[in-house]
């Protein structure tokens, strides 16, 4: 088994998939659309394939040109990474259907177009229809929307899809685990969205209760 990369910015981490048991591998489906922090997705689709999850992944037109201006990566560098992937446009696509079986769906990052698309059920592409899919069937869908300053059509749709059942995680640093790098924070927002399905990550830190008085250095 080849070691763990510690740096958002390597890929080809070589792990292989674990079943949860019965021969049934977690299935999620990844969506990256075109909001800035690329990162959040392509580091996802690295983490879940450590914890050998099944993905299905789809980047959005916007999120593949947003990969290439924010990261060294290419589209089919980080496609290589999930074990499904499909054209943004392929409205007849597995992930389309309600009968296609997945734990959830998590957009990230996900644009505010993505956000009202899926508020108001406009289903243009694979990525709002995979969603509309997975509020309708009543599995987890979890959203890092990703804007500033937010204005008051923003909150009523994040409002109205969190009572839907939505869980709306915007990729907010936390400082509270003083991380030292930049990489740290990045992982730290998606160890927080694996959190919302049961993926447990080893070695993941984890609040301790213990207040210090900082870092020197």
């Amino acid at each position: 088994m080849s070691q763990q990369c510690d740096c958002c910015w390597h890929l080809g981490c070589g792990f292989g998939f674990w079943d949860l048991g019965f021969g049934i591998s977690m299935k999620l489906i990844v969506g990256i659309t075109g909001a800035t922090g690329v990162i959040y997705g392509v580091r996802l689709v690295q983490r879940l394939r450590e914890a050998g999850v099944e993905t299905h992944l789809v980047i959005s037109k916007w999120g593949a040109r947003t990969l290439l201006h924010e990261t060294p990566f290419s589209r089919e560098q980080v496609e290589a990474l999930a074990t499904e992937v499909y054209a943004p446009t392929d409205m007849g696509a597995a992930i389309a259907s309600g009968s296609f079986q997945a734990e959830g769906m998590i957009i990230a990052p996900c644009s505010v177009k993505t956000l009202g698309a899926i508020a108001h059920g406009y289903g243009d592409s694979l990525v709002h229809r995979a969603a509309d899919v997975t509020l309708k069937e009543r599995r987890r869908l979890l959203l890092s929307v990703r804007e500033a300053p937010l204005s008051e059509i923003h909150l009523e749709n994040m409002l109205k899809l969190a009572r839907m059942g939505a869980v709306i995680l915007p990729p907010v640093p936390a400082f509270y685990m003083n991380p030292r790098t930049l990489d740290e924070v990045i992982d730290h927002t998606v160890l927080r969205m694996l959190d919302q399905f049961h993926i447990e990550v080893p070695g993941a830190p984890r609040w301790a209760g213990e207040m210090g008085v900082g870092r020197s250095g």
